[in-house]
């Protein structure tokens, strides 16, 4: 499964010459964690995250504090995006596996990266992206398994598909594969995991005396 197949594509941006206090008004409003930061074409140019915006903004009230170690800052924090954001983004490709993404999210501890098609920012990918893959029902998973590989083979009715917990089975029950079986078996397998939901797939073998063309008359 491709990122494209996950990303959330109605992705909110901001640009670099945004005032920072916008941007956490986007982020307080929506519930974002972080922000892609773009320019006029598009092109992804850094990232604004919460961190960002809470640094040294938050004055300390001196009613609570007995002691002062050191004397009140009374400068001015940056006022624009692009004085704040980190100009080293991690970002993938919308044609990414959607299985190295989550490797990188757990690896890396990230929560969501923007996602590039001809360097332009199309779409962000988030945990919680990857988790609604994992929550789709079994029975939509396999309806949508099932059109893939009748979509494939161009054959109806010679297909029993089942789905449990994301975990796939496929296998032939009449008609006879174009390719040996080996090579169907093959393709099938990595046909599979490009449906979204799919998390293993095993191709069992097609039961014996059951090879005859699907529009055979009995």
């Amino acid at each position: 499964m491709q990122t494209r197949d996950a990303m959330t594509r109605d992705v909110i941006t901001i640009a670099p010459d945004s005032l920072v206090k916008r941007a956490a008004e986007m982020m307080a409003e929506r519930g974002f964690a972080a922000l892609p930061v773009v320019d006029r074409d598009d092109k992804l140019v850094g990232i604004v995250a919460q961190g960002d915006v809470l640094r040294d903004r938050l004055a300390p009230d001196p009613r609570l504090h007995l002691r002062r170690e050191t004397a009140a800052d009374h400068s001015v924090p940056p006022l624009l995006v692009r004085d704040v954001m980190t100009a080293e983004v991690r970002s993938v490709e919308a044609s990414a596996d959607i299985a190295d993404v989550a490797r990188m999210f757990v690896d890396q501890h990230l929560r969501s990266v923007p996602v590039l098609e001809h360097g332009r920012t199309v779409g962000i990918v988030s945990r919680r992206d990857l988790l609604r893959t994992l929550a789709r029902p079994d029975d939509t998973i396999r309806a949508d398994l099932l059109r893939a590989v009748e979509e494939y083979t161009g054959e109806t009715g010679c297909w029993d598909i089942a789905v449990t917990e994301g975990a796939a089975t496929v296998r032939r029950t009449q008609g006879t594969s174009q390719s040996s079986p080996r090579v169907e078996e093959r393709a099938l397998q990595e046909l599979a995991p490009t449906v979204v939901g799919v998390v293993s797939v095993r191709v069992l073998p097609q039961p014996a005396g059951t090879a005859q063309p699907a529009d055979a008359s009995p």
